[in-house]
């Protein structure tokens, strides 16, 4: 029998100081004016994020633009943006690019996340291997019949959040291992478009943010969006009860469950302005404490597992 945790922040409560150094076009690390880019997976994070940001920091104006994980790393490498939020750090490539235009930006870890695989509520197959969902996404395996002799739901309908989005990379480069994504796996433009979807379709398998699932009014985030089916997933050559995993927040925190990764703030603030203050904003106990309200794992402040029930 599992027991499942929930997790608690072992934190002493800081306010952040508002003082700061004025800027020569007057930007400080709390006041001023930017645009920041964040992978739309992140986005009802960041939106509370930001409301308490602004509540603290009233002369600092900060203007999200959600979109792909592509095109907020761009945004970086442009200039156009000095802070993106995604699921990877900056590749050798683009460290290069940066380092050629004597810029030294900063990849910072922010939160643990994972990919959540959800399927319709009438499907009651909800256990996979890494090594299944591998041949789902490389058109190894195309039926439901191929995992579950017993399934009549027929075609198996892989969707994503986005055709450029953070889940589709680290699906290629975690476990995919390179390899090319199937050629009938679907993409729409948001989560909250993949959970309606899944939750309307019987043969779908969503793939969205960790952060997406989680039943809003359940303050211990042990329960998950009633519309949909969260599905265990295991590391082992045959999924069971026992070594599956679903990604509850204690199973990130603790690595047990397979499809998790690490969420970074890049940040390239040679001046040490507003960028560097929401980055340290995001890293400190407020913005790692919604972080956990979240459903996610803080990534620089020390959390306990607190023990509440059985799961299974």
């Amino acid at each position: 029998m599992k027991r499942v945790f929930f997790l608690c922040c072992a934190l002493s409560l800081l306010l952040a100081s508002c003082g700061g150094q004025k800027k020569t076009d007057g930007e400080t690390m709390y006041s001023g004016d930017i645009k920041i880019a964040v992978d739309e997976s992140f986005k009802p994070i960041m939106e509370e994020e930001l409301q308490v940001y602004r509540a603290l920091t009233p002369e600092a104006n900060v203007t999200p633009i959600y979109c792909s994980e592509v095109e907020a790393i761009n945004l970086l490498l442009k200039d156009s943006v000095r802070l993106v939020i995604a699921n990877r750090r900056l590749t050798e490539n683009e460290l290069a690019s940066f380092h050629a235009r004597k810029f030294f930006p900063e990849s910072i870890r922010m939160a643990v996340s994972g990919i959540a695989l959800i399927t319709n509520p009438a499907n009651t197959d909800s256990l996979l291997t890494v090594g299944q969902f591998r041949n789902i996404l490389t058109g190894k395996i195309t039926e439901w019949k191929e995992l579950y002799p017993q399934s009549k739901l027929g075609k198996l309908q892989v969707v994503f959040d986005n055709p450029n989005s953070g889940l589709i990379h680290y699906a290629i480069d975690s476990i995919c291992e390179g390899q090319k994504l199937a050629s009938t796996l679907t993409a729409l433009k948001s989560n909250e478009e993949v959970i309606d979807y899944v939750s309307k379709t019987p043969g779908a398998m969503g793939v969205i943010g960790a952060n997406w699932i989680g039943n809003v009014s359940d303050s211990t985030r042990l329960s998950f969006n009633e519309s949909v089916r969260v599905m265990a997933v295991s590391n082992s050559g045959h999924a069971t009860v026992a070594n599956s995993f679903k990604p509850y927040q204690a199973y990130l925190a603790l690595r047990q469950y397979p499809l998790t990764h690490d969420v970074f703030i890049l940040v390239n603030d040679p001046r040490n302005g507003l960028p560097t203050g929401l980055m340290t904003f995001l890293t400190k106990d407020r913005g790692q404490r919604i972080i956990l309200k979240s459903g996610l794992v803080p990534a620089t402040q020390p959390v306990r597992l607190v023990n509440v029930k059985d799961e299974f």
